[in-house]
């Protein structure tokens, strides 16, 4: 029995946070590729059912991804079987298995770890110096919040029933001390889905220190 990570994916298709999550990906990338020198090499952390990394694949990208979940590790494999895609997670060793890269990507895993700090160690550990963290999770803040809580949807948005559901609810704040802690620098926070203050997701691009 599969205990290790988030089943959601059906099929390898995208999912709907993809449709607001993809553009500025693919303008980040765009004005990052200029300085890495013909290493367009992304790592994905938590590639889930491989959608995403056939899509920047195709865009001529060379993505390794890992997951833990052993179904969605399987949907990708057979769906896009000359992708490196494989069973993983941050709990192992992937910079001894992998070694460096110039950008990871990590798209709405971060509110289902138990422990960020592990998760967040693991993938500055994944980028070379002067390399690139892209990392998504739901968007939380004072005003969304008041809003789910006045509209009578916090039992919706904070569903426990939700098996390997989101554990985690991060804000701006919570996940850039995150990332300082860990040791990033240079931090930037785009919203994305919906207007600003009520928005889906947060999108973070973080630097790892040459030095």
């Amino acid at each position: 029995m599969d205990n290790t990570g988030y089943n959601y994916f059906e099929d390898t298709s995208l999912d709907e946070h993809h449709s607001f999550l993809l553009p500025k990906i693919f303008e980040l990338l765009e004005g990052l590729k200029y300085n890495l020198n013909n290493k367009r090499n992304i790592f994905e952390l938590g590639c889930g059912n491989g959608s995403v990394a056939n899509v920047l694949t195709n865009q001529g990208w060379d993505v390794t991804g890992v997951d833990p979940s052993i179904k969605s590790i399987k949907l990708a494999n057979e769906g896009f079987p000359t992708l490196k895609l494989y069973n993983g997670s941050a709990d192992d060793n992937l910079t001894g298995k992998y070694k460096q890269f110039p950008i990871v990507l990590s798209l709405e895993v971060i509110e289902h770890v138990f422990d960020p700090h592990k998760f967040s160690k693991a993938a500055f550990d994944l980028i070379e110096p002067g390399g690139t963290l892209i990392l998504s999770t739901p968007y939380h803040g004072y005003i969304k919040n008041l809003l789910l809580a006045l509209t009578g949807r916090m039992d919706e948005h904070y569903l426990p029933l939700w098996k390997n559901g989101h554990i985690k609810f991060w804000s701006e704040n919570t996940l850039n001390k995150l990332l300082v802690e860990t040791g990033f620098k240079d931090i930037s926070f785009y919203r994305l889905g919906r207007i600003p203050v009520i928005a889906k997701s947060m999108l973070v691009k973080a630097i790892k220190p040459i030095k």
